[in-house]
């Protein structure tokens, strides 16, 4: 009888085990999205997401985005991405997409080289002939620019 209820404890605690491992390792493949709905925009701007996790960019716009790190402020890695993401029109009708993984915790900010530029404090501004994006209503003013809070 003893050796029958060693033999459930065991069991048991492997049960629990495996679901812990199962959970966190779903947990690690978890992917957010970041959506460039039909404007010059991130959606939403900030993620917080945990290592291990990835990101997954989509842009629905028929425009063109780059997903560009800012290496100012970036602490998460993946120093120096400069990524075209491709909008509908050039991509036989469909979002382009662009996917990247945090091995390890810190800070992403991004912006899009096309509707951001960096200030000398390394601070995104937005471009245009009165320092905004021009859109069908007039200058909006803000740049196209996003963060992700990578947490352990």
């Amino acid at each position: 009888m003893p050796t029958l209820r060693l033999l459930a404890k065991t069991m048991l605690v492997c049960v629990i085990a495996l679901g812990a491992y199962t959970t966190t390792q779903a947990q690690q493949r978890t992917v957010r999205q970041v959506i460039v709905p039909d404007e010059d925009r991130f959606a939403p701007f900030a993620i917080t997401i945990h290592a291990g996790q990835s990101v997954q960019w989509v842009n629905m716009d028929t425009d063109d985005h780059t997903l560009v790190s800012n290496n100012s402020f970036n602490t998460s890695g993946h120093w120096g991405t400069d990524v075209l993401i491709k909008g509908t029109a050039s991509n036989n009708g469909k979002p382009g997409t662009f996917t990247l993984m945090f091995p390890h915790p810190g800070t992403f900010p991004y912006y899009c080289r096309f509707h951001a530029k960096l200030d000398k404090w390394h601070q995104p501004f937005a471009p245009g002939p009165r320092g905004g994006i021009q859109g069908p209503k007039g200058n909006f003013g803000t740049p196209m620019n996003g963060v992700i809070t990578v947490l352990p």
